[in-house]
């Protein structure tokens, strides 16, 4: 054998037994901590910024409120200036609040229809006589904790 000669050596291969696996342990991961939109929005609303928040503690007992201006498309384009209620998956009149909140407190169990706490996502350029509004049909439903979402400052 020559000083010079080089020996081949075979890089071994790599284990792969594991990797399914690991794959499905970060997919179920992922399926656990994911948390999928119920509602799919039909207004347009930009969150108003708030300084004193707070985090809903029972999120079971909260219904949501949405109000916008309408989208046309998923671009965010909206269609003239009115503004619009959404609940749930649909467009509504303000005489149907009551109605609605009726409908979710008898869905719900008895001990979160009893803290039952409604949220109003609406659009920060919402006249403020249209959130009276809202407040007064949550009122003739016997809906009388109101939050107000924000995003922090």
């Amino acid at each position: 054998m020559s000083m010079f000669q080089r020996r081949h050596h075979e890089i071994p291969g790599l284990n792969m037994s594991s990797m399914p696996d690991l794959i499905f342990t970060v997919l179920f991961f992922f399926m656990i901590v994911t948390h999928m939109r119920s509602v799919p929005l039909k207004v347009a609303y930009q969150v108003p910024a708030g300084t004193e928040l707070t985090k809903l503690t029972r999120k079971s007992a909260v219904t949501h409120i949405y109000i916008g201006k309408p989208l046309t498309s998923l671009l965010g384009k909206t269609n003239g200036d009115s503004t619009c209620i959404q609940l749930n998956d649909k467009f509504a009149r303000m005489e149907e609040i009551s109605e609605f909140v009726e409908q979710e407190r008898i869905t719900m169990l008895p001990e979160d229809a009893q803290q039952m706490t409604v949220s109003i996502k609406a659009d920060r350029n919402t006249d403020m006589g249209t959130i009276t509004d809202v407040k007064q049909m949550l009122r003739r439903a016997r809906a009388y904790t109101v939050n107000y979402s924000a995003i922090n400052r």
